[in-house]
C-alpha cells in the first residue's frame, strides 16, 4: 500500500521557519493533489495549503504570504516552507496525497500521514 512519511517538525521561536517535507512511497502511479492540514487543540483540523500535480497552489488565509507549498513529482515528495511562524500556527500538521492512483489499480484514494508535531514558542 501507499505509505507518506513525514520529517522537519520541531519547535521554533516566533518569527523563525521551518519547512515539513512529506514523500509518498508504495505502487504508485499518479498523485492529482498534495497538501498539508493542521490541527491545533481543542480545534477542528484545518486546511494549511495544497498543490495540484500540474503546481497549482491553493493557501489557507491565515498563511498566505509566509507559506509556500511545493512539490517534486518525480520523487512523490510536498514541501511546506513555513516563514514568519506565529505561536498560532502551532499545531500537529498532516500530510494528504489526494486522488492516488496505485499500479494496477484504476480508483483513487486519499492517504494521510503520521502528523508531525510544530511549536512555535512566543
Amino acid at each position: 500500500q501507499v505509505q507518506l512519511v513525514e520529517s522537519g517538525g520541531g519547535l521554533v521561536q516566533a518569527g523563525g521557519s521551518l519547512r515539513l517535507s512529506c514523500a509518498a512511497s508504495g505502487s504508485i502511479f499518479s498523485i492529482n493533489r498534495m497538501g498539508w492540514y493542521r490541527q491545533a487543540p481543542k480545534k477542528q483540523r484545518e486546511l494549511v495549503a495544497t498543490i495540484t500535480s500540474g503546481g497549482s497552489p491553493n493557501y489557507a488565509d491565515s498563511v498566505k504570504g509566509r507559506f509556500t507549498i511545493s512539490r517534486d513529482n518525480a520523487k512523490n515528495t510536498v514541501y511546506l516552507q513555513m516563514n514568519s511562524l506565529k505561536p498560532e500556527d502551532t499545531a500537529v500538521y498532516y500530510c494528504n496525497a489526494g486522488g492516488v492512483r496505485v499500479v494496477g489499480g484504476w480508483t483513487q484514494r486519499d492517504y494521510w500521514g503520521q502528523g508531525t508535531q510544530v511549536t512555535v514558542s512566543s
